[in-house]
């Protein structure tokens, strides 16, 4: 089936390389109309390749023009609408709700559809949605456009069709290279750098890969294999270390997770890398007894300045105290916590274990969270009981040890101001 479809593919990208199927020189209104009613597919795939090469070739202002036609001129037929789910409500018949679905559905839903036969597209609309939130986050209009990339972006995206794959030294070099430049956590300095978080026999990393994007690392955890819970990123990361076999190792430490995508924002398949790494690290490695992550807390300093608090210096059980009071404290308005990293591992059923001053000494780790990381602990046996408490109550799930710091936090104010 790969072979035949690469054949099919050659054929439609000769027929258009030698201008086959060219429609040059229409405006991209047209060529948006002409694909959404388009019936053949050949004809369909030359317009839609116009439009992704046209697209790919234009600055910001024309890509927001493009996005702006797309928003208003390819949404929804209000009235349309309207009369539809009148008509479907009057009859409750296949016929009547037949047409409701379809013109319930913008347009612009169908031109992504049909801009994906293209081979490559997908990558193309990825980075196309990544332009969209960079450009058009500020506007209502083009967010509503969002939501359609977002609804398709689901489906396409779906774990049943995600390639869980290990990345490791002997990776083909674009992958590698792609390791370098996405990871967002703990910067990679050099290739060196890189072999010793992939080289050792306590290191591990893995990445979700989409068919469509074979090459393009979706998401990546970088793991280290160590024997009990680490307290410092530095001591993981260091050079000088002594490597431990996979059997002597009796936990396993997430210690940096990056998405790769910036235009697969909001889609959630995270929770189910951490979940499956997990699970298949603890059947090849039997020995594995605790599976947390060393995280950084991204929001810290800035809820400590907005509070008023700080900390007096080298005081790391007030550091502690105030970094346990911010997880479980500091909400936004949904109920959920402030901190970021805190959303995404709570959601997949983590809890908040421990908490560690001095854990991060570089300057990102200083700037954004004063040096303090946390585990969270993935109890393989309570992750599901721990995501249903959050998800229905907002409940955050932690530790006697940081539930006592919490309790036993004490601010010290800022002085005012003359």
């Amino acid at each position: 089936m790969s072979l035949f479809a690469d054949l099919l593919s050659t054929v439609f990208e000769n027929r258009y390389r030698f201008g086959l199927a060219r429609q040059d020189g229409r405006r991209i209104e047209d060529l948006t109309a002409d694909l959404v009613s388009a019936t053949g597919e050949v004809s369909g795939q030359s317009v839609a390749r116009q439009i992704i090469d046209r697209y790919a070739g234009w600055e910001d202002a024309q890509k927001l023009g493009f996005f702006h036609h797309l928003a208003a001129d390819m949404d929804l037929d209000v009235t349309e609408v309207r009369a539809a789910l009148d008509a479907y409500e009057a009859t409750r018949d296949k016929a009547s709700y037949r047409h409701l679905a379809t013109v319930a559905e913008p347009p612009r839903q169908e031109l992504l559809r049909r801009l994906n036969m293209v081979p490559g597209a997908t990558r193309q609309l990825v980075r196309m949605r990544a332009d969209l939130l960079r450009l058009g986050r500020e506007d209502e209009a083009l967010m509503a456009l969002d939501v359609d990339f977002r609804h398709l972006f689901v489906s396409w995206f779906n774990r049943g069709f995600l390639v869980l794959r290990p990345i490791n030294w002997e990776s083909p070099a674009h992958i590698l290279d792609k390791i370098i430049a996405y990871e967002a956590v703990h910067t990679i300095d050099s290739w060196d750098d890189l072999r010793r978080r992939l080289q050792p026999a306590d290191r591990r990393c893995f990445a979700y890969f989409h068919p469509a994007m074979p090459d393009e690392p979706l998401i990546f955890v970088e793991v280290a294999l160590t024997r009990g819970i680490p307290k410092s990123v530095q001591g993981v990361l260091a050079e000088e270390r002594a490597p431990l076999t996979a059997e002597q190792a009796d936990t396993a430490v997430f210690y940096s997770i990056s998405n790769c995508q910036a235009g697969l924002a909001g889609i959630s398949f995270g929770n189910s890398l951490i979940k499956q790494v997990a699970a298949d690290l603890s059947m090849a490695l039997p020995g594995l007894k605790s599976f947390v992550t060393l995280s950084p807390l991204p929001g810290f300093a800035r809820w400590l300045e907005a509070e008023g608090l700080e900390p007096d210096a080298g005081d790391d059980t007030q550091l502690r105290r105030l970094a346990a009071r911010y997880l479980t404290r500091g909400k936004r308005g949904d109920g959920q916590p402030l901190d970021p990293v805190a959303r995404f591992h709570l959601g997949n059923g983590a809890q908040v274990h421990a908490l560690h001053a001095g854990a991060d000494t570089s300057e990102k780790g200083q700037k954004q969270s004063l040096g303090v990381m946390v585990n969270y602990l993935y109890d393989l046996q309570r992750v599901s009981q721990n995501h249903e408490k959050y998800a229905d109550s907002r409940e955050i799930v932690t530790s006697s040890e940081v539930r006592s710091l919490a309790s036993a936090s004490q601010t010290t104010r800022k002085d005012p101001s003359p």
